[in-house]
């Protein structure tokens, strides 16, 4: 019986200084991709990716089309390997990558979307101050009544991000945020740990933002992608065209459910995944939401030479 393959892709929070060098110095095809995306966004990409400051690449605007740039560079690095694609899926900023992946719309105009989804969830973040944090050890449909309870107008804690059996990530107005912590852990949470983020991500908060990604993406060409993409909206796969822009506009104030997309992948027959790009979070969250199915993170050229020809 032959593997059946699937795709992932990480979102924000996988950058780090350095990120795609030495794919791009052991692969002319990685280094014409970061080249590309250095000119399709008229900005030195590439020279923040390897020389910082971190602080730049941190930047949401910056590490959104960084971590797109190096998942690409990884994927056609694979080359005829990535042929027989099943599926595929992106946490977060990595559904557009995926939809790269798949065909839906070209490497260039993702690249210019995912900058300008950094710099409107950027200015979102300031125009009303946020924050995240990851919960540990607690079922998500109590974590989900302690938000709806903690809230109000102006003072909004949501599920963010449903990752894996015993971590979520809420998110929310700083304030409320803080009292939700606080009762979490009373509740039993193991852990409740702050990230730095510059806003609430995947809540209302990020609802400035929406407009200006949906008259971007309503610019673009969408294509029927060659394999099914999972929302995070959804967690179902998604193949209609017409249907995508508007999938990754409410993902900005949507749950990320991504424990969901991948047990869907796994009940599709996906015997084993890939995650292209930089870091192995997905990887480390799949020894949870896909027990027994193998998981090899490939951003660095030595992860290409442990794979099969």
């Amino acid at each position: 019986m032959s593997e059946i393959v699937s795709l992932l892709f990480p979102g924000q929070g996988s950058q780090h200084l350095g990120m795609g060098r030495a794919l791009a110095e052991a692969f002319p095809l990685a280094r014409e991709t970061f080249a590309e995306a250095d000119d399709a966004l008229g900005i030195h990409l590439s020279r923040i990716m390897w020389e910082g400051p971190l602080e730049t690449l941190t930047e949401t605007r910056h590490a959104q089309p960084a971590i797109l740039a190096h998942s690409i560079a990884a994927l056609r690095v694979l080359g005829p390997r990535a042929e027989a694609i099943a599926m595929g899926a992106g946490h977060s900023l990595g559904e557009f990558s995926a939809h790269v992946a798949a065909g839906s719309w070209s490497f260039d105009d993702a690249l210019r979307a995912v900058r300008l989804r950094g710099e409107l969830m950027f200015a979102a973040g300031q125009a009303r101050p946020g924050s995240m944090a990851a919960v540990l050890g607690i079922a998500d449909e109590e974590v989900d009544r302690i938000c709806q309870a903690a809230s109000s107008p102006g003072a909004e804690v949501v599920v963010a991000n449903l990752n894996s059996e015993g971590q979520i990530v809420v998110s929310g107005d700083t304030d409320a945020l803080a009292r939700v912590a606080d009762e979490l852990r009373e509740a039993g949470a193991k852990r409740v740990v702050p990230l730095t983020v510059s806003g609430a991500f995947h809540s209302p908060l990020m609802e400035p933002a929406q407009e200006g990604l949906r008259q971007e993406l309503s610019s673009i060409s969408f294509n029927r992608p060659e394999w099914p993409v999972v929302s995070n909206v959804t967690g179902t796969p998604v193949t209609d065209a017409a249907a995508i822009p508007e999938l990754l506009v409410r993902q900005l104030v949507s749950p990320v459910r991504w424990r969901e997309s991948i047990e869907r992948m796994v009940a599709e027959g996906t015997t084993r995944f890939l995650e292209l790009g930089p870091g192995s979070v997905l990887t480390g969250l799949n020894r949870r939401n896909a027990r027994g199915v193998p998981t090899v993170a490939v951003g660095e050229p030595e992860a290409f030479d442990k794979l099969d020809p």
